[in-house]
This record gives structure tokens, C-alpha cells and sequence, in this order.
């Protein structure tokens, strides 16, 4: 299955918190959109493994993506190595995206900076045709995907470009909530976190809102990227 946009995030919910809103709007728009998650999460002080793959599902059926596939590397732990980019270049060949999002390249969990790096390296070997994989035991040929961009997260970053989410930004609160273990639950036994206090659902939006502010839009989500962006028609720029 070939996509327009493929969402790659660390941990389940690193796509929802980071860019929902743009998988949404695309979505709408008639593109194939689909989500690869890296780790399980499994260090992650609330829920569990088998939750957070329940979540994720519940959450990709509240986007309408196409496609959302784990692939188990280990949280916390995994490196930038051969082994790992030959996984991510598997998901690259097999999905065949034109665009990558990814995580941002620094901010408060270090999984977070050494999978953008991770993807990119990946995104860019995966066009490199003496790179071997095989998927369901059939050799895959090389892609590289057109741009590779990265949502901003948890520590601010000046944004490259914005993207306008306004009419979409409760169905992306609503992915996110898909989450019952890891957001504010005033009923949970579970451990008080960084991401399950009230505050931190106040953050999202409030992040949302800054981001909306400069091309006048209510809500928007931001993002870096590693190459300059062209544009062929500058009327379409907010």
C-alpha cells in the first residue's frame, strides 16, 4: 500500500500529541496517511505494553488512518545502528511515502531526538538500492521519500512552518484521550506523571494556540525541517 504521508513516532501517542491535527486535515483532504510506532512505550511509569498496542488502535480508528504498525524496538534503550535503520527502512519501502513526519529533533525524552535522527538516516538509505530488505520474503525496492519534517514537542522550538488545524482540533484531543492510561484520569490509581496531570492537556492546547497566532488561525501545529522547503505557487502560503 503506498501512502502520501507516513506519521512515525517513538512512543504510541508521540504522533497524537505532535501532529493529529495535520494527519487529520490531510485525511479529509483524500491522502493515504498511516503511523508507525517504534517502541511500545513499556518504561512508561502508567499502563502497559498490551494497553498502550490497544490505545494506539483505538486511536488510529478515531483518525481514519489507513495503516499503523509497531515495530518493538525497545524503549529507551534502542540505538541508531544498522539493525534499527534497516527496520525503519522496511516501514519507508513498504509504505512508499512522499512525506515522513517524525519526531523533533530535541526535546525533553531523549528517545525522542535519537529516533528524528534515526528516521532521517533511515528515510535517506532507504533510497540507496544496495541497501537489501525484504518484506514478507520479497525483496524491496529502493524509495526515498520527498521531505522528511519534524512536529515540535514538549521543549519549544521556532517553528520552519505551521500547519492551520483548527476544525480539527477535538478529534485530535479525542485521539489523544484514546489514551486512557497515559492523560489526566481524576479516577486512576496509577502514579501521578509529567503527561497525566491536567496541566499537561493545558499545554497541548496552549501550544496549539501559539502556534495558530501567527498565520491567524485559532489552532495549528508546527514543525522543523533538516532541508529548505521550495514552493511552486506562492498564493497558497498563509
Amino acid at each position: 500500500m503506498k501512502l502520501d504521508i507516513l506519521a512515525i513516532g517513538v512512543h504510541p501517542d508521540d504522533v497524537e500529541l505532535g501532529c493529529a491535527g495535520t494527519l487529520l486535515k490531510h485525511i479529509e483532504k483524500g491522502y493515504k496517511v498511516g503511523i508507525v510506532d517504534l517502541t511500545q512505550g513499556e518504561l512508561g511509569t502508567r499502563g502497559t505494553p498490551e494497553l498502550r498496542l490497544e490505545e494506539a488502535q483505538r486511536a488510529a480508528k478515531i483518525l481514519g488512518v489507513s495503516a499503523r504498525e509497531n515495530l518493538g524496538f525497545a524503549d529507551g534503550f534502542f540505538t541508531n545502528d544498522k539493525a534499527h535503520q534497516l527496520e525503519v527502512i522496511r516501514m519507508i519501502r513498504k509504505y512508499q511515502p512522499d512525506i515522513v513526519l517524525c519526531n523533533a529533533n530535541y526535546d525533553r525524552h531523549p528517545d525522542h531526538g535519537r529516533s528524528s535522527v534515526l528516521v532521517r538516516d533511515a528515510c535517506f538509505l532507504a533510497g540507496l538500492s544496495k541497501i537489501e530488505t525484504k518484506e514478507n520474503g520479497i525483496a524491496q525496492t529502493a524509495f526515498r521519500p520527498r521531505s522528511v519534517y519534524h512536529y515540535i514537542q514538549a521543549i519549544h522550538a521556532e517553528p520552519d512552518f505551521v500547519v492551520d488545524i483548527t476544525p480539527y482540533m477535538d478529534k485530535k484531543m479525542e485521539s489523544v484521550f484514546a489514551y486512557t492510561s497515559q492523560f489526566f484520569d481524576p479516577n486512576s490509581p496509577e502514579p501521578n506523571t509529567f503527561i497525566s496531570s491536567p496541566e499537561f492537556i493545558e499545554f497541548v492546547k496552549g501550544r496549539a494556540l501559539h502556534f495558530g497566532v501567527p498565520i491567524g488561525a485559532k489552532y495549528a501545529e508546527a514543525f522543523t525541517v533538516d532541508r529548505i522547503p521550495g514552493f511552486d505557487d506562492l498564493t497558497k502560503i498563509l
